[in-house]
């Protein structure tokens, strides 16, 4: 009798283990058809963002310049104590190794590595280079001095130790204004010379002006979209579109044209009477101003527009028939209500008007010029990756603090509302 029970259980335990192994079958080929739908997106992302940011990334603190083109100088001045002048073989390392950059443009890249340490070093190194005898039966350290001096100098091997190792905290320093002195503490960098610090909070204000006043003029126009009937919000909603038609390029001209002495916006005001001579608008900050909240006004009023879209319009009624003041209704009831819009707006806005190039160099003046300016200028012309990275790395750096900081204030705000 047990027997036949066991094999009556048996028999039903058959079925159930069979559909599990079909669940879990069905359940990996969901995953597998999920990931694979994912992968071109990951991928996109991969290749269109994480390898350049990683790239630029390292780029920052990358010192591969020396020691790729030089690497016996490099090792070998590494282990001096920077006191006097190196040793025979450090001498010797660095006159044959100097020999050998001329092949595959070695010595344009270490020409252009120490120049960033004295601006002297690549004649320097060229003069030695010309300057070297034929022959290695000779005394290096005599050779190079009596070619040029600096040889002589322990600020000369210094520049060259500096850039020596493989990554340097060099660029990330120059772009705070800060930098190592010759016994390798960190200071400031001459009065002169300060620059960064005052074109990062520059960026910031310029921002952060522009993202305010978009949400000043974004704000109401986003709730006249909304709580207008819809032939008429849709005929509005292509005004605000319309500036995505226009190329970037022909919009700021635009402003250029507009904004200048003989503009419309001068002459306009002159024919008024508001003005009796034109006034400064363009290459300056107002013309930066103007011409960025014209571009980045669509990008606040979209977020706000989707989200009040979707609030009811019955609550703000319901506070106004219970005795409460219009605007009280309006400001308790129905602004709450807008938090997502103005935080999805307000940070695409800031964060795109930080890394503004075009419009600021058109129509700013040398004052205005923001961190992209700078990354544009150490890339196409002076080809110093190194301080272009270190900038956009920093930039990088402060737009995902402050969206820390601004993501949770808006919850902390969110939470005490609910």
């Amino acid at each position: 009798m047990t027997s036949i029970t066991a094999n009556h259980t048996a028999q039903d335990n058959q079925p159930i283990a069979g559909l599990k192994a079909q669940l879990r079958r069905a359940e990996r080929m969901k995953k597998i058809k999920a990931m694979l739908l994912v992968a071109p997106l990951a991928l996109f992302l991969m290749i269109a963002f994480v390898m350049p940011i990683s790239s630029m990334l390292w780029r920052s603190i990358d010192n591969t310049e020396v020691g790729s083109v030089m690497p016996k100088t490099a090792d070998a001045i590494l282990h001096w104590d920077g006191q006097g002048i190196p040793d025979e073989a450090v001498f010797e390392a660095f006159a044959n190794e100097l020999r050998e950059s001329r092949a595959g443009g070695g010595l344009g890249r270490i020409g252009r590595r120490l120049n960033y340490e004295d601006p002297t070093f690549r004649s320097l190194l060229t003069q030695t280079l010309r300057g070297l005898p034929a022959t290695t039966e000779v005394t290096w350290t005599e050779e190079l001095i009596g070619i040029n001096a600096r040889w002589n100098e322990t600020s000369t091997w210094l520049a060259v130790q500096r850039t020596a190792p493989t990554v340097t905290d060099r660029y990330l320093l120059a772009a705070l204004d800060l930098e190592r002195a010759e016994q390798g503490q960190i200071a400031k960098v001459a009065p002169n010379q300060r620059l960064y610090v005052e074109v990062f909070k520059r960026t910031l204000v310029i921002a952060g002006g522009v993202t305010l006043i978009c949400l000043f003029l974004g704000f109401p126009l986003a709730y006249l979209l909304a709580t207008l009937p819809t032939s008429k919000s849709n005929l509005l909603l292509i005004c605000v579109l319309l500036p995505f038609w226009t190329s970037l390029l022909v919009r700021t001209a635009a402003w250029i044209v507009l904004l200048q002495s003989g503009g419309l916006v001068n002459s306009g005001l002159m024919w008024t009477g508001i003005i009796d001579a034109p006034i400064q608008l363009v290459f300056n900050r107002i013309g930066v101003f103007f011409a960025m909240v014209h571009v980045l006004l669509p990008f606040m009023i979209l977020p706000l527009y989707s989200v009040m879209k979707s609030v009811p319009s019955t609550y703000q009624r319901a506070a106004v028939s219970l005795g409460a003041h219009p605007f009280a209704a309006f400001w308790q009831v129905y602004v709450p209500q807008t938090l997502s819009g103005i935080a999805a707006g307000t940070i695409l806005v800031f964060i795109m008007a930080l890394g503004y190039y075009i419009t600021p160099a058109l129509v700013g003046g040398p004052s205005d010029q923001m961190v992209s300016y700078y990354v544009a200028y150490y890339t196409n012309t002076t080809n110093n990756w190194g301080m272009a990275a270190a900038l956009g790395a920093l930039l990088l750096i402060v737009t995902l603090l402050l969206y820390m900081v601004y993501h949770k204030l808006v919850n902390q705000k969110q939470l005490v509302r609910s």
